[in-house]
C-alpha cells in the first residue's frame, strides 16, 4: 500500500476490497467510506471508464488503440506480503515477496517516521483476475501521522512539501498500476528513512510494450549463416585455434553457424516467436527497458495538496498550487523534484562471495571485470546482453581501437629503435659532439649570460634524434593511414554487431526517442505558459524559441570564450613562471643549482602544466553541464550531443594549449643577440641556458622607470637541438599523468573513497544500526548504496582526448601508442570492474552506432594530418636538411649543415647593458660568435636581416606542408573508398533474412488460404446432402448462384 493508505475499519464488507484499491490510488484523499474512496474504488473496478480525462482524478495514459487490439490491463496493486522466511522466498529482494514475480525496476524515496509510537494499519492486496484480496496486516509509522487515520483526531501540522511528495507518488503509482505494472512496496529496510517501490511488468504488459516498442524477438525459425570455404575456411579455422586461449569462457562469444530469424513483436503473430518459456523470452535488460518507458510516459497532472486552514500555509504553497495546474510530471520530473531520490534496475545478483547463483553478473566478472584476464577478448554479446547495446557499443570500440594500437605501437617502436641505432651515424649531431669545431655560441641572455661552446649541447642533440629523423616523417604518414583504417574497420565492425544484435532499420524508434521531450524543457514551457496566462490545454502548444534561449547562449559564447581565455592565461602564467625560477636558480650561489637549471625549470613547469590540466578538466566539465542545461535542449539527444560539444572543446583547448605552445610558438620571437624580446627589463634570463651559458647574478638597475620594469623576456628559447626534443618531453609528461593520475587512479580511488566515507559514517551511528547494516541486505537495498550512472560520456571522453595525443603529435613522440596500449589494456578491465561492481545497474538503451563521438574522431584523424605537416615542416629540422642536401650541400652529404644554420654576431654591435659581464669566461676574447637563425652576416650591407636562405626554407616548409597535407589525406580518403562500410558476407546475410522472411509470410498466407479452401470446401460438402434431399432453397445474395453475387 502506498503512504496515508486509508483504514478500512469502517467500512461496509461489501466495499473494503474496493476501499483498498482506492487507497492504492487516491492515498488519503478522503475518510474511509467517504466519497472520495468510493469513487476511486470505482475507478479501479471501471479499468478503462468512459469518463472524460478531465472528470477523473487519475490520469490514464493515452496509449494508442489501445482499445482496438482488445487489451485490458490487469488491475496493478501494491504488494505488501508477509512470509515466515521472506528473505529466502524473495531470492534477497529479486523477486516479489511471493518469490514468483521478478522485480524488473525499483524506485526510492525518502520519508519522515513519526516521532509517535501509533501506527497505521497497511492493507496487503493482490488481484489476480478480479479484485480478490489476501491482506495481511504491517505496523509501520506513517511518514507525517500520529495517529491512525479515522481515529476521529485532527492531524498534526506536517511539511507541506512532503505531504505534495506523498501525493504525487500516490497519483503516479496508481497511474502506474492503471498502465498494468504491478507494484510492491518496503518500507522496513535497512537504510533508516529510505522506502523501496518494487515494480513487475506481467507478461501481458510485456508483449503490450514490445509490440509498442518494435523490439526485434528471435522467431523459431532457424536458418545457416554462410560459411567461409577454400582457403579462406582454413585460415580461419587455424586462427580460430591459435586464439582459443584467449577467447573468454562464455557461451554468448562462441562463433554461431545458425541464427534466428528475427521479427518485431507482435501479439497477433505470437506462433513465429517461441513462447514456450515465457520468464526468459524477455530478458532482465529488456524488461527493466519496457518498464523505464512506461515510467518515462506515465505522468503525474493532478496530485492533490491535502492543504490545512491556515492562511500561513496557503501563501507558502502559493508557488506549488500554480505549478500543478497543468504541470506533467514524468519519472525524470519526479526525480529531477525529489519526489523519488533514485530509480534502477537491478543487478542479477552477487558477483562474488560463498553459496552465490551463478549469473551473468558473476560471469562478467569472472570473465571480463578481472584483471587476471586481461590478455583474453571482451565479451561483447554478454555485455551487450547484460548492460545493453549502447554500452556494448563503448566497450566494442574500445577493443577495436586498443586492437588498432597493436601495429600502431609496434611500428613506434621500430622508428625509436632506428633513431637510436642511427644516432652515432647522425652528422649533424656528431658535428656539434666535435670538440674540434670548437665554435662559440652567443649568450642565451643579456648580461648575465656568458659565451658558450656548442659542444656543450652534444647530449640533447643526440637525443633529439631519437624523434627527429627520417624516419618520423614515414611514421606521420603510416598513422594518418592508420586512422583512415580504423575509421574504416570500425564501420564494418559496427555493421557487424548491428547484424548480430538485429539492429538493423533501427531509425523509425531512434526517431521517437530523439523527440520525447526532456523534463527540464517541459518545465521550462510550463513557466512560458503560466507567465502567458494560459490554460492547460494550450500549454502543448507553447515553444521555447531563439529568444527565450538568447540570454543562454550569450552566457554560453561569453563562459567559453572566458574559459579559453583562463587556459591562454595560465599558459602564459607557467612561462613568466619559468622565467622567474630561471632567474632566481641563475643567481644561486651554487654552482650545482646553476648547472641543472633548464632540468629544474622544464621539469617543474610541466608538472604545474599537468596539474593544472587535470583540475581544470574536472572544472570545465562541469562548466560545460551547467552551460547545456541553461539552454533547455528539448531532448536528451540534443543534450548529450551539445554537451559532449562543449565539454569537448574546453578539455581540447585545456589539454593542448601547453603542447601547441611548445610546438609551434616557442623559440619564433626571440629575436637575436643584443636585440632580445623583452618582457619584464628587470632581467633576461633565457630558461634553456643549462650547463651551456655560465650565468652571474645581475646587479639591480635602480634607473630602470616602472614601464621598462613592467616587460620583461618572451621565453621561448628552444634547446639548441631544436624544438621537437622538448615537444616530446612535454607531451610525454603529460599524457602519462593524465592517464595515470586522472584516468586510473580516479577511477579507482574516488570509488573506494565514497565507500570508506559510507563506512565512517555507519561506525558514528549508533551500535544496533550498525549492526543491521551489516546483516545481509536486500538486492535493492545493495545497489542502492553503489553509485548511479552518470552515462558514457567521461568514458569516451578520456579515450577521445588520448586518441589525439596518439595523432596529433605523433611526430614528436613514436612511443605515444605503445603507452595509449598499456594504458587501454588496464582501461578496459578498470571500466569493466567499475560497471560490475561500482555502478548501479544502467537502464538499457539500444543504439546502432557511437553517436557524435564517430564525427569527433574523423575530425581528430584529418587534423591530425594538417598538425603532423606543421610539426615536421616547422618544429622538426627535416625540411631544412632537405633544403641544405639538394641546395648547398658540396658533396651530396649533411657535413657542413650545422654550420648553415648558424649566423655570425660581432660582439661590437652589443647594445649598452647588453654584453656579457666576464667576456673572457671561456679563455679567451670573442670578437664573433654564432647563434642559430637564418640572418646576414655582419659584414654584410644588410646585416642581421633575414637571409635568402630563410626564404628559401621558408617556401620549402610551406611547400612540404600543401603536398603532405594533399597527399596524406588523398591516401586516406582512398583507404576509405577502397574499404565498403558494410562487409560483403553482412551483406549477403541480411539480403537472405529478408528473403526467408517474406518466404516465412508467404508460406504462412499459403497456410491460412489452404486452410480457408478447406473450410469452405468441407461446407459445400455439407451442404451437398441437404440440397438433394430437400427443395432448393432461394439462392442468398452472396452466394455465386445469386445474380451479382460473390463468385
Amino acid at each position: 500500500m502506498l503512504e496515508g493508505d486509508i483504514g478500512l475499519e469502517g467500512l461496509p464488507p461489501k466495499e473494503a476490497p474496493a476501499a483498498e484499491a482506492a487507497g492504492a490510488v487516491d492515498g488519503e484523499g478522503a475518510p474511509p467510506g467517504g466519497p472520495g474512496a468510493q469513487a476511486a474504488a470505482m475507478r479501479v473496478n471501471e479499468k478503462y471508464s468512459t469518463l472524460p480525462a478531465a472528470d477523473r482524478s487519475v490520469h490514464i495514459i493515452n496509449i494508442c488503440a489501445i482499445e482496438d487490439i482488445g487489451y485490458l490491463p490487469s488491475e496493478g496493486t501494491l504488494l505488501n506480503s508477509l512470509s515466515v522466511d521472506p528473505d529466502a522466498e524473495c531470492k534477497y529482494g529479486l523477486y516479489f515477496r511471493d518469490g514468483k514475480r521478478k522485480v524488473d525496476y525499483v524506485l526510492v524515496y525518502h520519508h519522515k517516521r513519526a516521532s509517535g509510537s501509533r501506527t497505521l494499519a497497511r492493507r496487503v492486496q493482490h488481484s489476480d483476475a478480479g479484485l480478490a484480496a489476501r491482506s495481511a496486516r504491517q505496523d509501520q509509522p506513517l511518514p507525517g501521522k500520529a495517529g491512525p487515520v479515522g481515529a476521529g483526531e485532527p492531524e498534526p501540522p506536517l511539511d507541506y512539501h512532503e505531504d505534495d511528495k506523498r501525493f504525487r507518488r500516490e497519483e503516479y503509482e496508481g497511474n502506474l498500476m492503471e498502465a498494468g505494472l504491478e507494484l510492491e512496496r518496503d518500507e522496513d529496510t535497512k537504510i533508516h528513512g529510505v522506502g523501496f517501490v518494487k515494480i513487475h511488468a506481467p507478461w501481458n504488459v510485456l508483449c503490450r510494450e514490445a509490440e509498442f516498442l518494435k523490439l526485434k524477438m528471435p522467431t523459431k525459425k532457424l536458418y545457416h549463416i554462410n560459411e567461409t570455404r577454400g582457403l579462406l575456411k582454413k585460415i580461419n579455422s587455424v586462427l580460430q585455434k591459435m586464439t582459443d586461449p584467449i577467447q573468454p569462457k562464455v557461451a554468448e562469444h562462441r562463433p554461431q553457424t545458425t541464427k534466428r530469424l528475427s521479427y518485431p513483436f507482435s501479439r497477433e503473430k505470437k506462433h513465429l516467436f517461441d513462447l514456450s518459456d515465457k520468464d526468459s523470452f524477455f530478458d532482465s535488460k529488456t524488461r527493466s527497458t519496457i518498464v523505464y518507458e512506461i515510467l518515462k510516459r506515465t505522468t503525474c497532472t493532478k496530485a492533490k495538496y491535502s492543504m490545512g486552514q491556515g492562511e500561513g500555509r496557503k501563501k507558502d504553497s502559493a508557488l506549488l498550487s500554480k505549478r500543478r495546474k497543468c504541470g506533467k510530471y514524468g519519472i525524470t520530473s519526479l526525480l529531477a523534484n525529489g519526489v523519488y531520490s533514485a530509480a534502477y534496475p537491478l543487478h542479477d545478483g552477487d558477483y562474488e562471495g560463498e553459496n552465490v547463483e551463478f549469473n551473468d553478473r558473476k560471469l562478467l566478472y569472472e570473465e571480463w571485470a578481472s584483471y587476471g584476464v586481461f590478455y583474453k577478448y571482451q565479451p561483447i554479446d554478454l555485455v551487450r546482453k547484460y548492460f545493453g547495446e549502447k554500452i556494448g557499443l563503448y566497450f566494442a570500440w574500445l577493443g577495436v581501437y586498443t586492437q588498432m594500437l597493436i601495429p600502431a605501437s609496434m611500428v613506434g617502436i621500430i622508428v625509436f629503435l632506428y633513431g637510436w641505432a642511427t644516432v652515432d651515424e647522425n652528422i649533424p649531431s656528431m658535428e656539434m659532439c666535435d670538440q674540434r669545431h670548437n665554435i662559440t655560441m652567443c649568450p642565451l641572455c643579456d648580461k648575465t649570460c656568458s659565451y658558450w661552446k656548442m659542444s656543450s649541447a652534444c647530449a640533447t642533440a643526440r637525443a633529439s634524434h631519437l624523434f627527429d629523423n627520417p624516419a618520423t616523417v614515414f611514421f606521420s604518414i603510416f598513422m594518418a593511414l592508420w586512422a583512415a583504417t580504423f575509421m574504416e574497420h570500425w564501420k564494418r565492425k559496427q555493421m557487424r554487431l548491428n547484424y548480430r544484435w538485429d539492429l538493423t532499420g533501427f531509425e523509425e524508434e531512434e526517431e521517437a526517442v530523439k523527440d520525447h521531450p526532456r523534463a527540464e524543457y517541459e518545465a521550462r514551457v510550463l513557466e512560458k505558459s503560466l507567465r502567458k496566462e494560459s490554460k492547460s490545454k494550450e500549454t502543448d502548444k507553447v515553444k521555447l524559441t531563439w529568444k527565450d534561449r538568447f540570454p543562454a547562449y550569450f552566457t554560453n559564447l561569453v563562459s567559453i570564450i572566458f574559459m579559453i581565455a583562463v587556459t591562454f592565461a595560465i599558459v602564459l602564467g607557467v612561462i613568466i613562471y619559468r622565467i622567474s625560477t630561471a632567474a632566481a636558480l641563475a643567481m644561486n650561489s651554487s654552482p650545482s643549482v646553476r648547472s641543472n637549471i633548464r632540468v629544474t625549470v622544464t621539469a617543474t613547469a610541466v608538472i604545474i602544466n599537468l596539474v593544472v590540466i587535470i583540475l581544470l578538466d574536472e572544472v570545465y566539465g562541469c562548466i560545460a553541464r551547467w552551460l547545456t542545461k541553461i539552454e533547455v535542449p528539448k531532448t536528451e539527444k540534443s543534450f548529450e550531443e551539445r554537451l559532449i560539444f562543449k565539454a569537448f572543446l574546453l578539455k581540447f583547448v585545456n589539454s593542448y594549449t601547453p603542447i601547441f605552445y611548445v610546438a609551434f610558438f616557442k623559440g619564433r620571437f626571440v629575436g637575436r643577440p643584443g636585440d632580445y624580446v623583452y618582457i619584464f627589463r628587470s632581467f633576461r634570463m633565457e630558461e634553456d641556458t643549462g650547463n651551456r651559458s655560465r650565468v652571474h647574478p645581475m646587479p639591480a638597475r635602480p634607473h630602470l622607470n616602472s614601464v621598462t620594469s613592467a616587460k620583461t623576456l618572451f621565453p621561448n628559447k628552444c634547446a639548441p637541438g631544436g624544438c621537437l626534443m622538448e615537444l616530446c618531453i612535454q607531451l610525454s609528461i603529460i599524457m602519462l599523468g593524465k592517464q595515470l593520475i586522472q584516468n586510473n587512479l580516479f577511477e579507482i580511488g574516488i570509488p573506494k573513497m565514497k565507500k570508506f566515507i559510507r563506512y565512517l559514517r555507519l561506525r558514528h551511528q549508533s551500535p544496533s544500526d550498525h549492526d543491521e547494516y551489516v546483516k545481509k541486505k536486500q538486492r535493492y537495498e545493495v545497489d542502492y548504496t553503489l553509485e548511479p550512472f552518470a552515462g558514457l560520456t567521461p568514458e569516451y571522453m578520456e579515450m577521445i582526448i588520448q586518441f589525439g595525443f596518439v595523432t596529433l603529435f605523433v611526430a614528436s613522440f613514436p612511443l605515444a601508442p605503445l603507452f595509449a596500449l598499456l594504458n587501454n589494456i588496464i582501461e578496459i578491465r578498470l571500466d569493466a570492474k567499475k560497471f560490475i561492481t561500482e555502478l548501479r545497474r544502467p537502464v538499457a538503451v539500444r543504439a546502432k552506432d557511437i553517436g557524435i563521438w564517430y564525427d569527433i574522431l574523423r575530425g581528430i584523424g584529418k587534423l591530425a594530418v594538417i598538425i603532423n605537416a606543421f610539426v615536421i615542416s616547422f618544429t622538426s629540422d627535416f625540411i631544412p636538411r632537405l633544403v641544405y642536401l639538394y641546395m648547398y650541400s658540396e658533396n651530396g652529404t649533411m657535413h657542413g649543415f650545422v654550420n648553415h644554420t648558424l649566423s655570425s654576431f660581432n660582439v661590437s654591435d652589443f647594445q649598452n647593458g647588453t654584453a656579457p659581464n666576464d667576456p673572457l669566461d671561456l679563455g679567451y676574447e670573442v670578437q664573433i660568435c654564432r647563434y642559430k637563425d637564418y640572418r646576414e652576416p655582419p659584414w654584410s650591407e644588410h646585416k642581421y636581416d633575414v637571409s635568402k636562405d630563410f626564404w628559401a626554407v621558408l617556401a620549402a616548409r610551406l611547400a612540404f606542408v600543401i603536398v603532405f597535407q594533399n597527399l596524406v589525406m588523398f591516401m586516406s580518403d582512398f583507404v576509405d573508398w577502397v574499404i565498403p562500410d558494410i562487409p560483403k558476407d553482412i551483406s549477403q546475410q541480411m539480403h537472405k533474412e529478408k528473403v526467408l522472411m517474406v518466404e516465412l509470410f508467404m508460406r504462412e498466407e499459403q497456410g491460412k488460404q489452404q486452410l480457408l479452401d478447406t473450410w469452405m470446401e468441407k461446407d459445400r460438402k455439407k451442404a451437398e446432402p441437404f440440397n438433394n434431399h430437400s427443395p432448393t432453397p432461394p439462392a442468398p445474395p452472396d452466394s455465386p448462384d445469386f445474380p451479382g453475387g460473390t463468385p
